[in-house]
């Protein structure tokens, strides 16, 4: 009996590995590695990485900002409504992208909620950069959001009670203790949140559009790329499937990296 529901899982995990693999795998036999490294050299992907890379580097700063103390307040604080604050934080983790996009709109366009003090102030934010910055920072700030408060929910409590009992201040003991006890889950939700900014595709296409060299990011490519030149959406398809796959690696060694350097600060020999 116990063989057999062994077999059973193996052939569950072995069915869902291959579901999962077989796409990946299958862009790579398309795709050899001159096509990759040439795909590097035309205009397309490297306007196309050059925005993702600046408006995902822009977007991710400003979560990790904002995102990081306010992870701190909801994961340690417990006051009235806490829940419900929560809930609207994770709300657009259910939101379908069109909607998203949407939303952005009816919030920063021209005839959206904040458009008349925008157009009073000159800014027009729909089809530039800045409308790709925040549809990036709207699908992605969940994911951090979500992993910080888990991480600062996790520290022992009574570690920060001895620091405030020792007369730190409540910043200090923020900058000091909780962030450092949570770096582990806070690199693992900043990596998540990353890689979801970098593969946002539909509130970008809606509020931002898809104008190369302006803000047309790696997806919008492919997506640009699928009926124009089908290699090309392959290779910088493949592009994209490594830049996630070392994000996922840096993922897996940076809490190994971290007890490393923990250990030997903690073991080496005092001066």
């Amino acid at each position: 009996m116990r063989r057999a529901f062994a077999a059973v899982l193996a052939v569950a995990t072995a069915i869902a590995l291959a579901f999962l693999v077989l796409p990946v795998v299958a862009i790579f036999v398309r795709v050899p590695l001159r096509d990759l490294l040439g795909a590097l050299g035309d205009d397309v992907t490297r306007d196309a990485l050059r925005v993702s890379l600046e408006t995902s580097a822009i977007a991710h700063a400003a979560v990790l900002v904002v995102g990081t103390p306010a992870g701190y307040l909801l994961g340690r604080k417990r006051f009235r409504g806490r829940g419900l604050v929560i809930t609207l934080v994770e709300l657009p983790l259910v939101l379908p992208p069109a909607v998203a996009g949407i939303a952005l709109f009816a919030a920063f366009g021209r005839a959206g909620l904040l458009g008349d003090e925008l157009n009073a102030l000159g800014v027009q934010i729909p089809f530039t950069q800045a409308a790709v910055v925040l549809a990036v920072i709207f699908v992605e700030s969940p994911f951090y959001l979500r992993g910080a408060i888990a991480a600062f929910e996790s520290l022992d409590g009574s570690l920060l009670d001895a620091a405030r009992t020792l007369g730190a201040s409540p910043g200090r003991v923020f900058a000091r203790i909780a962030l450092p006890l949570a770096a582990g889950g806070l690199g693992a939700a900043s990596a998540l949140a990353l890689a979801r900014g970098l593969g946002e595709f539909g509130a970008t296409i809606i509020f931002a559009g898809s104008l190369q060299g302006v803000t047309q990011t790696l997806p919008l490519a492919i997506y640009a790329q699928f009926e124009q030149d089908f290699d090309t959406a392959l290779a910088i398809s493949a592009l994209f499937i490594v830049i996630g796959a070392v994000l996922l690696v840096a993922l897996k060694l940076y809490p190994w990296f971290r007890f490393v350097s923990i250990s030997r600060s903690r073991f080496a020999p005092s001066t």
